[in-house]
Protein backbone atom coordinates (compact mmCIF):
# COMPACT_ATOMS: atom_id res chain seq x y z
CA UNK A 1 0.00 0.00 0.00
CA UNK A 2 1.41 3.39 -0.92
CA UNK A 3 1.99 6.08 1.73
CA UNK A 4 -0.76 8.19 0.13
CA UNK A 5 -3.21 5.30 0.44
CA UNK A 6 -2.15 4.64 4.04
CA UNK A 7 -2.72 8.31 4.89
CA UNK A 8 -6.09 8.35 3.14
CA UNK A 9 -7.26 5.22 4.95
CA UNK A 10 -5.91 6.41 8.30
CA UNK A 11 -7.66 9.80 8.10
CA UNK A 12 -11.06 8.70 6.86
CA UNK A 13 -11.33 4.97 7.49
CA UNK A 14 -11.83 4.47 3.77
CA UNK A 15 -9.62 3.97 0.74
CA UNK A 16 -10.39 4.85 -2.88
CA UNK A 17 -10.02 2.02 -5.40
CA UNK A 18 -9.25 2.81 -9.05
CA UNK A 19 -8.93 0.65 -12.14
CA UNK A 20 -7.57 1.79 -15.49
CA UNK A 21 -9.68 -1.04 -16.96
CA UNK A 22 -13.01 0.59 -16.04
CA UNK A 23 -14.54 3.86 -17.23
CA UNK A 24 -13.19 6.97 -15.52
CA UNK A 25 -15.61 8.74 -13.17
CA UNK A 26 -17.69 11.40 -14.88
CA UNK A 27 -17.89 13.48 -11.71
CA UNK A 28 -16.66 13.86 -8.15
CA UNK A 29 -16.75 10.21 -7.08
CA UNK A 30 -14.49 7.18 -6.83
CA UNK A 31 -14.85 4.01 -8.88
CA UNK A 32 -14.79 2.13 -5.60
CA UNK A 33 -14.22 2.67 -1.90
CA UNK A 34 -12.88 0.13 0.58
CA UNK A 35 -14.30 0.64 4.08
CA UNK A 36 -15.31 -1.52 7.02
CA UNK A 37 -14.27 -4.78 5.39
CA UNK A 38 -16.28 -4.16 2.22
CA UNK A 39 -15.63 -2.75 -1.23
CA UNK A 40 -18.42 -0.50 -2.50
CA UNK A 41 -18.45 0.37 -6.19
CA UNK A 42 -19.91 3.35 -7.94
CA UNK A 43 -22.80 2.75 -10.29
CA UNK A 44 -21.21 1.69 -13.57
CA UNK A 45 -22.70 2.14 -16.99
CA UNK A 46 -21.92 0.10 -20.10
CA UNK A 47 -19.19 2.28 -21.59
CA UNK A 48 -16.20 0.40 -22.94
CA UNK A 49 -13.25 1.85 -20.96
CA UNK A 50 -10.99 1.97 -24.04
CA UNK A 51 -13.33 3.18 -26.80
CA UNK A 52 -16.14 4.79 -24.81
CA UNK A 53 -18.63 2.92 -26.99
CA UNK A 54 -21.94 1.70 -25.56
CA UNK A 55 -23.39 -1.60 -26.82
CA UNK A 56 -26.93 -1.56 -28.23
CA UNK A 57 -28.94 -4.18 -26.33
CA UNK A 58 -29.65 -4.46 -22.62
CA UNK A 59 -27.96 -7.88 -22.57
CA UNK A 60 -24.79 -6.52 -24.16
CA UNK A 61 -24.87 -3.48 -21.87
CA UNK A 62 -25.31 -5.68 -18.79
CA UNK A 63 -22.28 -7.76 -19.78
CA UNK A 64 -20.13 -4.64 -20.26
CA UNK A 65 -21.28 -3.14 -16.96
CA UNK A 66 -20.33 -6.31 -15.11
CA UNK A 67 -16.93 -6.42 -16.83
CA UNK A 68 -16.42 -2.83 -15.63
CA UNK A 69 -17.42 -3.76 -12.07
CA UNK A 70 -15.19 -6.86 -12.20
CA UNK A 71 -12.21 -4.64 -13.14
CA UNK A 72 -12.60 -2.53 -10.01
CA UNK A 73 -13.00 -5.60 -7.81
CA UNK A 74 -9.82 -7.08 -9.32
CA UNK A 75 -7.81 -4.09 -8.10
CA UNK A 76 -8.25 -5.53 -4.59
CA UNK A 77 -7.90 -9.18 -5.68
CA UNK A 78 -11.67 -9.66 -5.46
CA UNK A 79 -14.04 -11.36 -7.89
CA UNK A 80 -17.75 -11.38 -8.60
CA UNK A 81 -18.00 -14.36 -6.20
CA UNK A 82 -17.14 -11.90 -3.40
CA UNK A 83 -20.17 -9.71 -4.17
CA UNK A 84 -22.87 -9.80 -1.49
CA UNK A 85 -25.23 -7.04 -2.70
CA UNK A 86 -26.13 -5.74 -6.16
CA UNK A 87 -28.26 -2.72 -7.05
CA UNK A 88 -29.48 -2.53 -10.64
CA UNK A 89 -31.12 0.38 -12.43
CA UNK A 90 -32.95 -0.40 -15.67
CA UNK A 91 -34.23 2.32 -17.99
CA UNK A 92 -37.08 0.03 -19.13
CA UNK A 93 -37.79 -2.30 -16.21
CA UNK A 94 -40.70 -4.27 -17.65
CA UNK A 95 -39.41 -4.46 -21.21
CA UNK A 96 -35.79 -5.34 -20.43
CA UNK A 97 -35.86 -7.35 -17.19
CA UNK A 98 -35.77 -10.83 -18.77
CA UNK A 99 -32.89 -10.01 -21.15
CA UNK A 100 -31.00 -8.25 -18.35
CA UNK A 101 -31.47 -11.20 -15.98
CA UNK A 102 -30.27 -13.70 -18.60
CA UNK A 103 -27.04 -11.73 -19.17
CA UNK A 104 -26.61 -11.17 -15.42
CA UNK A 105 -26.90 -14.90 -14.81
CA UNK A 106 -23.83 -15.50 -16.99
CA UNK A 107 -21.66 -13.65 -14.43
CA UNK A 108 -22.90 -14.92 -11.05
CA UNK A 109 -23.22 -18.40 -9.53
CA UNK A 110 -25.04 -19.70 -6.46
CA UNK A 111 -25.15 -18.64 -3.79
CA UNK A 112 -26.17 -15.47 -5.63
CA UNK A 113 -25.73 -12.04 -4.07
CA UNK A 114 -28.88 -10.30 -2.90
CA UNK A 115 -30.18 -7.92 -5.54
CA UNK A 116 -32.46 -4.93 -5.88
CA UNK A 117 -33.63 -4.04 -9.39
CA UNK A 118 -35.47 -0.77 -10.02
CA UNK A 119 -36.67 1.24 -12.96
CA UNK A 120 -34.74 4.50 -13.29
CA UNK A 121 -34.31 7.40 -15.64
CA UNK A 122 -30.80 6.90 -17.03
CA UNK A 123 -28.69 9.14 -19.28
CA UNK A 124 -28.54 7.44 -22.70
CA UNK A 125 -27.92 3.95 -21.30
CA UNK A 126 -30.19 1.00 -20.48
CA UNK A 127 -28.54 -0.34 -17.31
CA UNK A 128 -26.40 0.83 -14.39
CA UNK A 129 -25.12 -1.43 -11.62
CA UNK A 130 -23.28 -0.97 -8.33
CA UNK A 131 -22.16 -3.69 -5.93
CA UNK A 132 -20.93 -4.33 -2.41
CA UNK A 133 -18.27 -7.03 -2.05
CA UNK A 134 -16.71 -8.54 1.05
CA UNK A 135 -13.03 -7.68 1.22
CA UNK A 136 -10.56 -10.41 1.99
CA UNK A 137 -8.09 -9.96 4.81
Amino acid sequence: MSPAHEQQEGRTGKQAVHSAHAPRPAGAYSQGVLAGGFLYTAGFGPQDPVTGEVPGTVGEQTAQVLRNVRSVLAERALALDDVVKVTVHLAHLHRDFAAFDAAYGEFFTAPYPVRTTVGSELMDILVEIDVVARARN
